[in-house]
């Protein structure tokens, strides 16, 4: 392709909402274009092939484990999602509207219950399965705060799978495939990405991972452990019990259980100061309010030790909620709570209640006496297994759970994700299979899916340096850039022109700088672009050489012209 005739709108400007690197370069680049500042981008040819190249490399991978594409319609029948359960609880990102005949649709984020669909009325037998369907498709989610470019827009191209079969076994066996096809699939086009356990979030189903970029822009807090190869989502990370504090011969608290008047004494940092105590021992109480179908709140009190912090995530998880928000003081109070002092004992009517996991069993602890200025001191928890639930944000230093290692957080981008769902959407669809017995049986589900066009952000966060894009030789636009310095000498112009013909018949994609333009702005581009490699025809033509730049530290190296091609053949 010769840069004169392409579209590349390159820019200097920074554009005024970008922050991270991958939406100031793929803008800058010529990659995409905004349109009107809502999360919608275009892609613009050299955008569009990188893209393409992504996909083409998800497929082949695909393609090879067995999966088979299909292509569902982008607009789907809410009917669907309310027999599945999720048309209320998937939240205001599932974008709702009517046709000319009042019948109401989504814009599909995800297409679980079509692709249920579809197979609840074409697969009847257990001879039929498994069965693994695939679409590369556009997507819609209406993000409150659409941000960060690719990163995280409303529309985006997903890569969203659905296996199906006949027990839970072969399910695990499709999932452990899967996980094994997107590593492929990441190794492939060059990224240093780590797999980790997640939370299943509104897709639902018994068990989750995730495929995270390591990037320090990530939106996402990994928590790893420096001794093996456990890894997690913050939102469903999981530690070894924390260890009580150290103490001497007849130091640890020994306590009767009784009121006790502690006037002024609301946050847990006062409460260990009066008591001269460890937090470990102090229960603290976070207020949410819990917000479920139909427009129905309650509020819910979680009860964790004193130097924890809550997971929200898993508090959610935990009451089955489909939000969980900030509760005011007033409506505490207008509940019966008095907070600053809440414990478990007692609480009124209508108020939900869980504790973490790690306080099961626990006594000689401190809480609030759900009175105003009391707690409870002496406090041996109760072993009832339904008020119970790991509800604690995993912390730096923790240990793991696996090997009793150290645990630290890092950032990463999600770019895949694979749930195995069993029967949460075939059992509400009414979607079953003749077993070999005759009988009906709903099928067991796995879904997977990867972010293909945030793909393109996530790769330019991991490669890029201070002038640009840095592509992968699986993922750049182009293989190879010629960069003809001085297109109105001959000579250069000739010789450029010959090895853009070789490299074409030797199948590389090359693109040919042949623009009237300054050889500065030309190198800028290229640096700007992200190209692998690229060859300068200038002034050392004279003497019978060319320079090769390899775009990843921008190594130079002189080359004889005679052995170019070669050269340059030999290193893509």
């Amino acid at each position: 392709m010769r840069f004169s005739r392409m579209l590349i709108p390159t820019t200097k400007e920074v554009p005024n909402d970008a922050t991270l690197p991958s939406h100031i370069y793929l803008v800058r680049g010529g990659f995409i274009q905004n349109v009107g500042g809502s999360g919608l981008y275009n892609f613009l040819p050299a955008g569009k092939r990188v893209l393409d190249k992504v996909r083409a490399i998800a497929k082949e991978e695909l393609d090879a484990a067995g999966c088979q594409e299909v292509d569902l319609a982008f607009v789907t029948p809410a009917a669907l999602w309310e027999e599945s359960g999720r048309y209320e609880k998937y939240g205001k990102e599932l974008l709702r509207f009517k046709d000319r005949k009042a019948n109401d649709f989504v814009l599909g984020p995800t297409h679980e219950e079509m692709m249920v669909n579809l197979v609840r009325h074409t697969v009847k037998s257990y001879k039929q399965l498994p069965l693994n369907l695939y679409q590369i498709k556009t997507k819609f989610r209406d993000e409150i705060r659409p941000r960060f470019g690719l990163m995280r827009g409303r529309e985006f191209l997903m890569k969203d799978g659905y296996s199906f079969h006949k027990d839970a076994e072969d399910m695990r066996r499709e999932f452990d495939l899967m996980e094994q096809t997107y590593s492929r699939i990441f190794e492939r086009l060059g990224l240093d990405f780590r797999i980790v356990e997640a939370d299943s979030g509104a897709i639902g189903g018994s068990g989750s991972k995730e495929f995270m970029v390591l990037a320090d822009s990530g939106e996402d807090t990994i928590v790893v452990c420096d001794s093996c190869s456990y890894g997690a989502n913050i939102e469903a990370a999981r530690r070894a019990p924390k260890p009580a504090p150290v103490y001497g011969e007849d130091e640890a608290p020994e306590m009767t259980r009784t009121d006790f008047h502690t006037p002024g004494v609301t946050t847990i940092d006062a409460l260990a100061e009066f008591f001269h105590i460890d937090p470990h021992h102090l229960i603290k109480a976070v207020a949410k309010k819990a917000l479920y179908d139909e427009g129905i709140e309650k509020i819910v009190l979680f009860f964790i030790r004193g130097n924890d912090e809550l997971e929200e995530t898993k508090a959610c998880n935990a009451v089955d909620a489909n939000e969980l928000i900030d509760v005011s003081e007033e409506e505490l109070r207008a509940a019966g709570l008095t907070p600053g002092y809440m414990g478990f004992n007692a609480l009124p009517e209508g108020v939900i209640f869980r504790m973490d996991q790690e306080l099961r069993s626990e006594e000689n602890l401190i809480m609030g006496g759900n009175r105003d200025a009391y707690h409870t001191i002496g406090v041996q928890m109760p072993d009832v297994s339904e008020h119970y639930a790991d509800l604690v944000a995993v912390q730096p230093g923790d240990v793991c759970p696996h090997c009793g290692g150290t645990l630290s957080h890092t950032k990463g981008i999600e770019v895949g994700h694979i749930f195995q769902l069993g029967t949460r959407y075939s059992e509400p669809l009414g979607a079953t299979f003749l077993d070999e017995n005759g009988k009906a049986q709903p099928y067991e589900m796995g879904t997977y899916g990867i972010g293909i066009s945030r793909l393109l952000a996530a790769i330019i966060e991991q490669h890029h340096d201070d002038r640009g894009c840095i592509w992968t030789p699986a993922s750049a636009p182009f293989a190879v850039e010629i960069i003809i310095s001085n297109v109105k000498k001959e000579a250069e112009r000739e010789a450029g022109e010959a090895l853009y013909k070789q490299l074409q018949e030797a199948g590389i994609e090359v693109l040919l700088d042949d623009r009237p333009e300054r050889f500065g702005s030309k190198m800028s581009d290229f640096e700007l672009i992200g190209i692998p490699l690229a060859v300068v025809i200038g002034k050392k033509l004279a003497d019978g050489q060319a320079e090769i730049i390899v775009r990843d530290g921008l190594e130079r190296t002189d080359v004889a012209m005679d052995a170019l091609r070669d050269e340059v053949i030999g290193r893509l």
